[in-house]
């Protein structure tokens, strides 16, 4: 039976959400849009100034701003996103999320000790395990995972452990 014990973070929430965000193509395409798409206007915008009414300081203004959208835009929605994921949580969900996990592998389930309860998952009703270099995120659902960060381990070998989930994953279900 192994058992780890970590501590799960708001930073550790953001992380997975802005992951799911960058695999989401959708999502990326209306990102490259707002920052191509919109510029382009502004400076179609510009070079109309500049040949119908021959105002080249307008145009210069409008350029500069084009270019100001294209480079701070991105910055500006990934902040508003992470404002929009921690709005998604009640005060009281985070209190349930933010804190000491541990996790135990059983024979038929993982069990999870949380600040919000104990919680049992069954080995067939996941999907995978995958390892990033900061996290490792064992999947329940395609978009929602038990993650663990590697910076806050406090009690046993995630390595060991993950390899063990991945393999009773990969058994059971």
């Amino acid at each position: 039976m192994f058992e780890i014990e970590y501590e799960f973070r708001e930073e550790d929430l953001v992380h997975f959400n802005e992951l799911q965000l960058k695999n989401n193509i959708e999502i990326q395409k209306s990102i490259r849009k707002n920052r191509l798409f919109v510029p382009a206007i502004m400076l179609l915008i510009g070079v109309f100034y500049y040949v119908y009414y021959g105002d080249m300081m307008t145009t210069v203004y409008i350029t500069v701003l084009s270019i100001g959208w294209a480079v701070v835009s991105p910055y500006t929605m990934k902040m508003d996103m992470r404002r929009q994921f921690l709005e998604r949580y009640s005060e009281q969900d985070k209190k349930d999320m933010f804190g000491r996990h541990t996790l135990t592998i059983e024979h038929d389930h993982l069990a999870e000790k949380s600040p919000g309860g104990k919680h049992r998952t069954l080995w067939k009703d996941m999907l995978r395990v995958d390892y990033l270099e900061n996290y490792v995120h064992i999947f329940i659902d395609l978009d929602s995972a038990i993650v663990i960060p590697v910076d806050t381990m406090k009690r046993g070998s995630l390595e060991q452990f993950a390899d063990q989930a991945e393999s009773m994953i990969d058994r059971l279900s």
